[in-house]
């Protein structure tokens, strides 16, 4: 087994996917490592706040396997794909990490959202405070003490009263 690191987040109904998001990868997965979920602003566009979080979890899947897996959650909960990078949605799920594996492909591992982006480094960095980056060699908890990426910083990432141990136990 090897442990996956997933993003989730949605600002169209974010509760109501979250919650859809992480039962049913519990379903598929079995017992989930949960980050809080934090609201934070759009980035890269006008839009609602979104809710984001960090899941882990212990899979056999190759990164291929868990990414279609991911996309179809995703479309479950009525995710349009279109041209446009940053919009509203629904859903997005990205694999974020896969053990230690390096791919320069699709799905490119580890993904550099991490070190970009506070609302995927905060809660990588709750859930995997030890563990560290499979390129930068880094912990995650020392990643977020010096972060500087773009979006919200730490003060501005508000955690969401949400909890999600009902979808995340079955």
């Amino acid at each position: 087994m090897t442990r996956a690191y997933l993003s989730i987040g949605s600002n169209i109904e974010p509760e109501r996917h979250v919650r859809a998001a992480v039962a049913a990868l519990h379903a598929r997965y079995g017992e989930l490592i949960l980050s809080p979920v934090y609201q934070t602003p759009a980035v890269g566009f006008d839009g609602a706040d979104f809710y984001n979080l960090v899941i882990g979890l212990d899979t056999e899947e190759s990164a291929e396997q868990l990414a279609a897996a991911c996309r179809e959650i995703e479309t479950d909960q009525g995710r349009t794909r279109g041209a446009q990078r940053f919009s509203a949605r629904t859903l997005d799920i990205d694999l974020l990490t896969l053990g230690n594996t390096l791919r320069e492909d699709v799905p490119i591992l580890p993904r550099d959202e991490i070190q970009k982006y506070a609302f995927v480094l905060k809660p990588l960095a709750d859930v995997a405070p030890d563990e560290r980056h499979p390129v930068d060699g880094r912990r995650y908890a020392d990643l977020w003490a010096e972060f500087e990426g773009e979006g919200p910083n730490g003060a501005e990432l508000p955690p969401v009263d949400l909890d999600l141990t009902a979808e995340a136990t079955g």
